[in-house]
């Protein structure tokens, strides 16, 4: 059997639903490919909660780009009926000229978003709840929070599908290629033939798309819920989302309590062990729990309670941690989103709404020029 689309996008996780659903708002044939379940948690869309954050220290074009996928969720909640972020504030606790204070509140100031500044006294009248060192301030960001992940994923998907997407789950790609008539890919299940193809495979985009030449090194995560000593006071309402910085470049974060996940959801923002999505162990080894509980008993004591849950996550690194977001350098009917480096979920709406752009109109108004292929040439 084979069919005809305007656009085949391949993996839909985080990016790939929200392509879909803003093709299909525009009124594109679109089909979309997934080689799991749609939503699954085998990739990065998964855990109940995904960080949104506009005091990007990263690089400024971040900051316009999050501002629209702000605006964005608001609007995908509106349309839907569905609510998918909570807007608690995040706050960020560290050195104040350290890489993660220092860099947030940069961004803050450059862009004019709305923030708070506590010294350690008045982080620990306000946050009782975190004991971190006495060099250690508090910047809290009003406009930020997190998403519902497997929500948003499953939002996504089913405004797509009903404007028009044709979605498949469970159906891999087993290869694809390019012509003068377009993109031919081939699954399990039938072939298919699109004018464009985007591929939005995570983890698996460098089986996905074997001639970029740009490394990705996938990395396995580990994110854990405990319960409080005292579960009150890490309730939604009670603490904002929030960040600690080790000040050895990697930080732990963490959410408040809804009821939708299992307790208090914490995690190691740091790179883990290199894996390959065939081969990565997504049971629980030792030292998991490792990862967490040392901080947890530190520097939120309340919260040292026992363990409910770990989960596996991939973060798929691009070389510098920046996305990769470009049209195929040998294949001008090919466009790619990867290498989201554990920091891209909260994109997603604006990452749908840009390779919607560039399928359709082949350029966007949004600021990605440093998210693309050539600087790594550079």
């Amino acid at each position: 059997m084979s069919r005809h689309y305007d656009v085949a996008v391949i993996g839909l996780g985080a990016m790939g639903s929200a392509a879909c659903y803003h093709l299909a708002s525009r009124g594109a044939r679109v089909l979309g490919l997934e080689k799991f379940d749609i939503p699954h948690g085998n990739g990065s869309s998964h855990g109940y909660s995904r960080m949104i954050r506009m005091a990007y220290r990263e690089h400024p074009d971040y900051v316009p780009l999050v501002k629209s996928a702000f605006s964005l969720w608001q609007q995908l909640e509106i349309e839907s009926g569905q609510k998918l972020m909570h807007v608690t504030g995040a706050l960020y606790m560290g050195p104040i000229d350290g890489v993660y204070v220092g860099g947030a509140l940069n961004s803050a100031r450059k862009y004019s978003l709305p923030f708070e500044l506590l010294d350690r006294d008045s982080l620990r009248q306000r946050y009782p709840q975190f004991q971190v060192p006495e060099s250690f301030v508090g910047m809290l960001e009003q406009n930020a929070g997190f998403i519902l992940p497997e929500k948003a994923v499953a939002t996504h998907a089913l405004l797509a599908l009903r404007r028009g997407a044709e979605l498949h789950g469970q159906e891999p790609v087993v290869r694809w290629s390019e012509d003068d008539s377009g993109v031919q890919i081939v699954t399990e299940r039938g072939t298919y033939h699109a004018d464009q193809a985007i591929f939005c495979g995570g983890s698996w985009t460098d089986r996905l798309v074997t001639d970029l030449g740009i490394p990705l090194r996938v990395t396995r995560q580990v994110l854990g819920w405990v319960w409080p000593k005292t579960p009150e006071a890490f309730e939604l309402g009670r603490i904002p989302a929030w960040a600690i910085d080790n000040e050895d470049g990697s930080n732990h974060y963490g959410f408040p309590m809804t009821p939708d996940s299992p307790g208090f959801k914490l995690a190691h923002n740091g790179l883990g062990a290199t894996a390959t999505p065939e081969t990565i162990v997504r049971s629980i080894m030792p030292g998991d729990e490792g990862t967490f509980r040392e901080m947890l008993k530190k520097k939120i004591p309340d919260a040292d309670g026992p363990l409910l849950s770990l989960r596996i996550c991939l973060y798929t690194n691009s070389p510098d941690r920046y996305f990769i977001i470009d049209r195929h350098p040998r294949h001008s009917r090919v466009l790619l989103a990867c290498g989201f480096s554990g920091h891209g979920f909260k994109f997603a709406t604006v990452i749908g709404k840009v390779l919607a752009d560039l399928s359709i109109e082949r350029k966007t108004e949004h600021p990605i020029g440093f998210l693309g292929l050539s600087r790594f040439k550079r």
